[in-house]
């Protein structure tokens, strides 16, 4: 009809109507943490655990951040970084410095603060985590709440905050001097009970792991190889998807398990499903339903269906390729 009224676009409707406070917006609800399995590590290099110490404040009014990386084995105490912060480049510096002259560990077990996790990002994954990642270090999260869940490093706190923080140093440099020297003591002159009265650099020795730089990764038995743009997105078929900023700049691997149903793994991980009619992913599940950590791949090394893949085909929704109810 030529004089028939024209209705406005759903988008238009819906901005009259929020401009007069018709609109109730809904609560996002917020990720929370979760633990993950935790490993034995019975040998060394097979776990270690990191954390920050608490902040303290120095001589001239600055404050220290000592980030600490025990071996759960032997006890020996790796690192003791004396840093003006906990930002992430600082923590990359001191890590990337620790593995070239320690080698690499099987996991590292963390709480799930920052820089070692994301509140906000994928499965809490951080950059300093998805590094590790590319490294071939599997991560290990206590549960919040629960830090006796890394008790051998938390008991090491309290012997460095008795002996190195007090008083304390009068500036970061000092600070760091005083570190080093706990350190000495710490590996060489302090016997243990736990370790039958040795002192931690009798039972440690370097990681045969050497750090050789990124492996770059490659999913043979993927359908593409898509890298997450700067903004943490995965642009498919002109449309794009929501992923984590984390993974800027990552290299995952996407295959079809379904008609517009795409499977995303990052490394030996499967991250979840891509829904390209609704433009979401969706986070892998546990069998209960509960959102687990992350999930590693079921078989990876021997698995194989008749076409060559090694991951299950699954629809959204469905259980993810095992992953292990949490404890």
């Amino acid at each position: 009809m030529p004089h028939a009224v024209k209705i406005p676009a759903a988008s238009t409707i819906h901005a009259v109507l929020d401009r007069h406070g018709l609109v109730k917006r809904m609560a996002r609800p917020r990720p929370r943490a979760q633990g993950t399995p935790l490993s034995d590590g019975l040998h060394p290099n097979d776990l270690w655990s990191t954390d920050y110490k608490g902040e303290f404040q120095l001589g001239d009014k600055r404050y220290c951040y000592p980030l600490t990386v025990t071996d759960h084995a032997s006890r020996f105490l790796l690192l003791c970084e004396a840093l003006e912060s906990n930002r992430e480049e600082l923590a990359f510096r001191a890590f990337e410095r620790l593995f070239q002259e320690r080698g690499l560990p099987r996991a590292i077990r963390s709480d799930n603060g920052v820089p070692f996790a994301s509140p906000h990002g994928l499965f809490q994954l951080s950059r300093l985590s998805v590094w590790w990642l590319r490294l071939g270090i599997s991560i290990e999260r206590i549960r919040p709440g629960r830090p006796q869940q890394n008790g051998r490093h938390e008991r090491m706190h309290l012997t460095l905050k008795q002996q190195a923080t007090r008083p304390a140093g009068a500036n970061l440099l000092q600070q760091q001097a005083k570190f080093d020297a706990f350190i000495e003591e710490f590996n060489g002159e302090r016997p243990h009970e736990a370790l039958a009265m040795k002192c931690p650099a009798d039972l440690y020795s370097a990681s045969p792991r050497l750090y050789q730089g990124i492996p770059e990764p490659h999913y043979p038995f993927h359908d593409r190889t898509v890298v997450v743009t700067s903004c943490g997105r995965l642009c498919l078929y002109r449309k794009k998807i929501n992923l984590s900023k984390s993974l800027a700049g990552q290299a995952v691997g996407i295959k079809e398990v379904d008609h517009g149903i795409w499977l995303v793994s990052f490394m030996e991980y499967d991250l979840g499903y891509i829904d390209l009619e609704e433009k979401l992913c969706s986070p892998s599940t546990i069998p209960s339903g509960q959102k687990c950590y992350l999930c590693v791949r079921n078989g990876q090394k021997n698995i194989g269906a008749g076409d060559g893949t090694r991951t299950r085909d699954v629809q959204l929704g469905k259980t993810a390729v095992n992953c292990k109810q949490r404890p």
